[in-house]
């Protein structure tokens, strides 16, 4: 529960969208940025990534599984990485 409020918190303090709108602005060709101006938004944007990967992690797991002969003994270990966007790879 603690972590779906701190998401909510997240959601609602704008930081993906800030987010967004600097990578907007970094490539918006139109607007003339100094070196400086360019690494604040690009820290700016890194804190924010950060924070946000730290209660929002990518949907990503790993499943072991143990292979076992026809007397339950262990013969094997299978490591898969299960993507929900795609199909699980070994």
């Amino acid at each position: 529960m603690r972590q779906e409020a701190i998401r909510e918190q997240l959601s609602n303090g704008g930081h993906l969208q800030h987010v967004v709108d600097i990578a907007n602005k970094l490539a918006d060709e139109t607007l003339e940025l100094d070196s400086l101006m360019i690494q604040r938004l690009k820290a700016a944007s890194d804190i924010k990534c950060k924070l946000l990967a730290k209660y929002i992690p990518d949907l990503k797991s790993t499943e072991i599984t143990t292979e076992t002969d026809e007397d339950g003994k262990p013969t094997g270990i299978r490591v898969m990485f299960v993507n929900p966007d795609s199909k699980a790879t070994s």
